[in-house]
C-alpha cells in the first residue's frame, strides 16, 4: 500500500491539495479553491502566491484565477525521459500503431495505478480519454491484467486492498477470486485482454514487458469491438502485439 509519512508537514500537505484541485479544475479563483478545500481564502492565496512565484502557478490578473504552470510538464517529461522502458519501446509503440492502425499504450504500474507513458493513434484509431500521464485501474484494463499476472499474488492483493475493484462496466471483473483465475488465464496464453470491461464498446488486448524476471510495464492494442474480435487465440492483433513485446524485452541490453 501507499507509504504514510510518520510526521507529515501539514503546510506542504495544503500545497498539495491545492495543486490537486486546481488540477482537477483546470483553473480557478482564491474563493473557489477556498470552498473546494475548506480553508481560509488567506491561507489558499498564500499558498498560491508562493506556488507562482517557484512557478508552479500561473495567475491571469484580468479573470483573476489560477492554474497549473507548464513546469510540471518538464518535470513530467523529464522524468519519463529517464524510465528504461520508455527509452527502448517509444519507436516500438508507433510503430505498432502504423501496423495495426489502431490506439497503442505504453503503460507501467505505479502505487497500484496503471500510468500511461506513451500513446500513439494509428489511421483507424478511435479516440479515448487516454493521454500520457494519466492513471487507470489495472483491473479492468488490459494493460493492468498483464502487468498484475506476473506480480507476486501478495503485491496483487495490497493493490487490490488499496485500490478495490470497483465496476467500471457490467462486464468489469469485481471479485477477487475471479481476478486471480483471469491473471491464471493470462500467464497461461502470454497476454491478457480487457473485453468491454473498462469501456463498453471497446476491446484490448495487453503484452507484458518484462526485464529479466521482472514485468515493468505493458504495451497494448485498443479499438471497437467491430475490428478486435474475442477469438483471442487467432486474433490478429496477438501476434504482433506479442512479437513487439518481445523485442522491447530484447532491446532493453541498449540502455
Amino acid at each position: 500500500m501507499g507509504n504514510r509519512a510518520k510526521h507529515p508537514v501539514r503546510t506542504t500537505e495544503k500545497s498539495l491539495d491545492v495543486v490537486a484541485a486546481l488540477n482537477r479544475l483546470g483553473e480557478a479563483r482564491v474563493t473557489t479553491l477556498a470552498d473546494e478545500l475548506e480553508m481560509g481564502k488567506s491561507t489558499v492565496h498564500n499558498h498560491l502566491s508562493t506556488l507562482e512565484e517557484h512557478g508552479y502557478v500561473v495567475k491571469d490578473d484580468d479573470a483573476k484565477t489560477y492554474r497549473l504552470s507548464l513546469k510540471f510538464l518538464d518535470i513530467g517529461g523529464q522524468i519519463r525521459s529517464e524510465i528504461d522502458v520508455y527509452k527502448v519501446a517509444e519507436p516500438k509503440v508507433e510503430e505498432l500503431a502504423a501496423a495495426s492502425g489502431e490506439l497503442v499504450h505504453l503503460v507501467v504500474e505505479e502505487d497500484g495505478m496503471g500510468v500511461y507513458l506513451s500513446r500513439a493513434k494509428g489511421e483507424r484509431a478511435v479516440d479515448l480519454d487516454t493521454y500520457v500521464g494519466c492513471r487507470h485501474h489495472m483491473h479492468s484494463t488490459a494493460f493492468g491484467k498483464a502487468i498484475l499476472a506476473h506480480l507476486p499474488r501478495d503485491r496483487v492483493d495490497e493493490i487490490i486492498d488499496q485500490h478495490g475493484l470497483p465496476e467500471v462496466t457490467p462486464k468489469t471483473i469485481t471479485s477477487r477470486d475471479e481476478l486471480v483465475e483471469e491473471l491464471e488465464r493470462t500467464r497461461d496464453r502470454g497476454f491478457a485482454v480487457d473485453d468491454e470491461e473498462r469501456l463498453e464498446g471497446l476491446r484490448c488486448i495487453a503484452a507484458p514487458i518484462r526485464f529479466d524476471s521482472d514485468v515493468i510495464g505493458a504495451i497494448s492494442v485498443s479499438g471497437p469491438t467491430a475490428r478486435i474480435d474475442d477469438t483471442w487465440e487467432s486474433n490478429e492483433f496477438v501476434d504482433r502485439l506479442c512479437r513487439a513485446a518481445n523485442v522491447i524485452e530484447l532491446n532493453k541490453y541498449k540502455v
